[in-house]
């Protein structure tokens, strides 16, 4: 089993910029696949960006390319998300989540493991 814990969500104003981190503790022996997913009301939990456990294999969805960078440290287990330039329809609940055989994939029913999520709330 993992565990992850989200954090570094919160209110901020169109332009501005967020952190996100996801902790995993537990069986964090393998070598996994990181993902981060978010969902806004009333929507379907879409893909984010995703990272090999190098750190080398990186892929984001097109809405987020430039904006949004993730990367890890896997001293710490920690997965981050930087997101600048943040819209108000980037407002959703943002997941990290785990796969554990460390494939790079897009595809929500393919992650093993999954935080709670982080509210992130954008102002215009």
């Amino acid at each position: 089993q993992v565990q992850l814990v989200e954090s570094g969500g919160g209110l901020v104003q169109a332009g501005g910029s967020l952190r996100l981190s996801c902790a995993a503790s537990g069986r964090t022996s393998s070598r996994y696949a990181v993902g981060w997913f978010r969902q806004a009301p009333g929507k379907e939990r879409e893909f984010v960006a995703a990272i090999s456990w190098s750190g080398a294999l990186k892929t984001y969805a097109d809405s987020m390319k430039g904006r949004f960078t993730i990367s890890r440290d896997n001293s710490k287990n920690i997965v981050y998300l930087q997101m600048i330039t943040l819209r108000p329809e980037d407002t959703a609940v943002y997941y990290c989540a785990v796969e554990r055989s460390g494939i790079l994939t897009t595809t929500v029913n393919e992650y093993d493991y999954w935080g709670q999520g982080t509210q992130v709330t954008v102002s215009s």
